[in-house]
């Protein structure tokens, strides 16, 4: 940033208070002088001009040019007017006048608001912040670039800010001295050193973590890959507490010279230029990381969450991020395959399933992915995979109840022991076939959906999450009076079961039949 002249403060306070106190002047003179001016002047004038035709009347009368009764009739309307004319000249003056108490409220608010205006920004704003033109940001960027902590440096600072860390658990760091010891009495053994490595990352000693898979990718020599030099970056990353260095910069860059696709890679490069303030580049690198996915690569996710906010910064105004693509034959195209011979099944869903196996085998999958596995398999008629993959599938998701529910879904639709179907509407595959269908049809295919579920409901009962279905499509089919009767009947089933009624009720709420 540019030097900051020390009168230059002073001088914003001046001026700004100066334009304010201006403005306001000006708002509470119209608000005092209000309707004065606007009516009296017109009203005094009619005043004189009937006074001097009552004057006239009189001189005509004495002159003999007008009769007595004519001149009396004259009197009376002059008077009349009269009289209107000095009421109007009496309500403008009150109507004039009245407002000036509320105008002082109103100057007194005006003021406070100033007061408060100034106040906020002494506080939260920058007074005296020079302008940043696109030049100086660039020159301020480029030397933060050059003014980064060493990694040395970083690791110190991350280390004051995350203060102490809570004990471990006893036996895990009672195993841990034993591999530590194990591994100095072994210092040639990779395995060793590669176990060692990633258990002090566990423990967050992310310094000893990164200095052992730096010995490991010594050891191993020309038979380093890609990915231990990642995972060497990756842990100099968490040392730092996500700032990345000038040492991390080059291992990166030496990961992308060897990989140019290496998306983890190319994720710390953006978030490095949005560390230096240069979001153009983060937005360059990172719109494309998004563009070709997959989506179940662990940087899909942070990128998804910033990248509208990147574009906008980046001055990219017509920006539209790409929809989230799946591999895997979607519910639809599982539900037609299932109704084809077994040849012609196998031919359309072998070659995507394979393709959802490999990508999933190296980057892992989506819950959506996961599920389309288990379903895509249980038509092939693998029943033995599809649950080994819904038993791996539990594992993976065991601390995510809301992607481990998708799982399920599709883990009961195949058959498989301790799956849980999801609420019974219409599926993808409803949807899609509906679709085809002209919009006449289609109202009466939802319709049709909606009446089922009603009658099921009605007869054997269900879970809150179908209740809430039908009252929320019966609300959007305009069917109020039904959608109600329907809130009503729940009401009565899920007495005592609060969260239960909990979600009806917001589904109830939504339909416009409830508070």
């Amino acid at each position: 940033m540019g030097d900051n002249p020390k009168g230059v403060p002073m001088l914003f306070w001046i001026l700004a208070a100066a334009l304010a106190a201006a403005i306001a002047a000006l708002m509470i003179l119209a608000l005092w002088r209000g309707g004065d001016a606007a009516v009296e002047p017109g009203n005094a004038q009619d005043l004189g001009v009937y006074r001097d035709q009552l004057k006239g009347v009189e001189a005509d009368l004495a002159r003999g040019v007008i009769a007595p009764d004519e001149a009396e009739r004259l009197r009376l309307e002059i008077s009349r007017r009269l009289l209107e004319a000095d009421r109007a000249l009496r309500g403008s003056d009150i109507a004039g006048r009245a407002p000036k108490s509320a105008s002082v409220a109103v100057a007194a608010v005006l003021v406070a608001v100033l007061a408060a205006a100034f106040a906020l920004y002494a506080r939260i704003g920058a007074p005296g912040y020079p302008d940043l033109p696109l030049q100086g940001r660039l020159a301020d960027a480029e030397a933060a670039y050059d003014a980064r902590p060493s990694q040395a440096e970083a690791e110190a600072a991350a280390a004051a800010r995350r203060g102490a860390a809570s004990a471990p658990d006893p036996q895990f760091v009672a195993l841990m001295e034993r591999l530590r010891a194990a591994v100095a009495e072994r210092p040639d053994d990779p395995l060793g050193h590669e176990l060692l490595a990633r258990n002090e990352a566990i423990l967050g000693n992310y310094h000893a973590a990164w200095t052992t898979q730096e010995k490991l990718i010594a050891l191993k020599g020309e038979a380093a890959t890609v990915a231990d030099y990642m995972t060497l970056a990756e842990m100099m990353i968490g040392a730092t507490g996500g700032i990345i260095t000038p040492e991390i910069e080059a291992l990166l860059a030496d990961v992308v010279a060897n990989d140019p696709g290496n998306g983890t890679a190319l994720f710390y490069l953006g978030m490095m230029m949005a560390q230096l303030d240069r979001p153009d580049r983060t937005f360059a690198i990172w719109s494309s990381l998004l563009a070709k996915g997959p989506e179940s690569a662990p940087w899909i996710a942070p990128i998804r969450r910033s990248i509208d906010d990147l574009a906008w910064l980046a001055g990219v105004r017509d920006y539209v991020a790409p929809a989230p693509v799946l591999l895997g034959p979607s519910e639809a195209e599982i539900a037609a395959a299932a109704a084809l011979a077994p040849e012609a099944r196998e031919a359309a869903l072998r070659a995507p399933v394979e393709a959802l196996m490999a990508q999933m085998a190296v980057v892992g999958g989506t819950a959506e992915e996961w599920a389309r596995l288990i379903a895509a398999l249980a038509a092939l008629g693998e029943g033995e995979r599809a649950a080994m993959i819904w038993t791996e599938a539990q594992q993976v998701f065991a601390d995510r109840p809301d992607e481990l529910a998708r799982v399920s879904s599709a883990a009961a639709g195949a058959g498989l022991p301790g799956g849980v179907a999801a609420p019974r509407g219409p599926t993808a595959g409803d949807i899609a076939n509906a679709a085809a269908l002209s919009p006449d049809e289609q109202a009466a295919f939802i319709e049709s959906m909606v009446a089922r579920l009603g009658d099921r409901l009605a007869a054997e009962g269900g879970s809150a999450a179908e209740w809430a279905q039908l009252i929320r499509a019966l609300g959007t089919l305009g069917r109020t009076d039904e959608a109600r009767a329907r809130w009503t009947a729940a009401q009565a089933a899920f007495a005592g079961k609060p969260d239960d009624l909990a979600t009806i009720r917001a589904a109830a709420a939504a339909a416009g039949v409830a508070e």
